[in-house]
């Protein structure tokens, strides 16, 4: 009787183990398909910044001889004047553009000056050199990586939401040399009133006096 049991219960376990594996292999392409996702709304939304001082890019020459690919391509910094200093041409100014803007504009200049005959330039931007600064009287204090929808309302979201102590009338908005007193409270009540914000970006929220 208890041979005839035991013979029983041996279909149930390997039964179980392929339903726990089946179960880690759905959670696995979840989490692939959740990364993917995450990547090629990453990739959009630098794809469609604007370029602005201070930013990093890959910048890729094709369509030139061999030897010259590496003349070109490479890792390059816009200077504070938005330029970006490039091989036979010097300083081009790009900050403002979109990468495929700055691409058409570079590939231009390389035709007008009769260095290349046909190139193609491809700009893509590095996501670690987009991000809002978000401190002060945050839940978490952090750099958001900026996407061009980020707005004052949701990069404090995105930092945990305000504190306890938070002053929400007198956030600070600081854009270089500029210096915008934001209410949020204001923002709240009528969402258009929110402000758009850019790469570069830091917003400060205040502790409230009372």
């Amino acid at each position: 009787m208890s041979t005839s049991s035991c013979s029983e219960m041996h279909p149930i376990r390997p039964y179980r183990r392929v339903a726990r594996g089946h179960a880690s292999q759905r959670l696995l392409s979840s989490c692939t398909v959740w990364l993917l996702c995450f990547l090629f709304l990453t990739h959009a939304a630098l794809a469609d910044a604007t370029l602005r001082p201070g930013d990093t890019i890959d910048l890729k020459i094709g369509g030139v001889p061999a030897t010259e690919i590496s003349s070109v391509s490479g890792q390059y910094t816009i200077d504070g004047e938005g330029n970006v200093n490039l091989p036979y041409i010097n300083r081009v100014k790009i900050a403002g553009l979109a990468p495929g803007a700055a691409q058409a504009v570079i590939e231009s200049i390389y035709k007008a000056r009769q260095i290349y005959t046909n190139p193609n330039i491809v700009i893509t931007m590095q996501p670690q050199s987009r991000f809002v600064n978000v401190g002060g009287e945050v839940k978490a204090p952090q750099r958001v990586p900026f996407t061009p929808d980020l707005t004052v309302l949701s990069a404090i979201n995105a930092a945990g939401g305000f504190s306890p102590f938070a002053n929400e009338r007198k956030v600070r908005l600081l854009r270089g040399q500029q210096v915008t007193v934001i209410d949020v409270k204001k923002i709240r009540a009528n969402p258009s009133q929110d402000v758009q914000l850019e790469p570069g970006d830091r917003v400060e929220v205040p502790q409230s006096l009372f």
